[in-house]
Parts: structure tokens; sequence; C-alpha cells
């Protein structure tokens, strides 16, 4: 397995004028989302880093970079126009 990790970049955190009902909803689809990924994936975050844009990160073992892109696709951060980017983990 290799380690591969997902920055987060925009998505509902820092879009602008949508209820605290709406956040909630959104948070619940996140915890979802990285609860299917635990259920096949070893995680480790995520963690907020939003002051400088980046809204979380997410550390997963898997295969392969493909599998890797394929797991984001689920992202919730897409629903508000965030984007993923998906980074090899060097070994140390």
């Amino acid at each position: 397995m290799a380690k591969f990790m997902y920055v987060f970049r925009g998505g509902a955190f820092v879009e602008k004028g949508l209820s605290p009902t709406v956040l909630q909803d959104h948070l619940k689809l996140w915890y979802a989302w990285i609860g299917e990924l635990g259920a096949q994936v070893l995680t480790d975050g995520p963690y907020a880093e939003s002051k400088d844009l980046v809204t979380g990160n997410l550390v997963i073992d898997v295969a392969s970079l493909d599998v890797a892109a394929e797991l984001a696709k689920g992202c919730p951060v897409f629903i508000y126009d965030g984007s993923v980017e998906v980074r090899p983990v060097a070994e140390m």
C-alpha cells in the first residue's frame, strides 16, 4: 500500500452566506464520505487549515494513485465548487 494525501481547497467552509443548517447538513456528507473511506482504507485526519485557504487534508493508504483519485471523486467539497488535490506521501 502507498500513502496519498488529499488537500482540500474551498468548498462550503469558505462559501459566504450559507446558513448554519446548510453547513451542518454539508458536514454530515463529509462524515459519511470519510466513514466510507475509513471502511475501505486507513485514514489519518482531517485537519482544518482554513487560514491559508486549505480547508483540510486526509491521508489514506491505497494501492495506487488511480485508486486515490477515484475515491476522491465522491468528496462533498465539489458541491460548493471546492477541489481535492491528490499527492503521494514520501515514506521516510
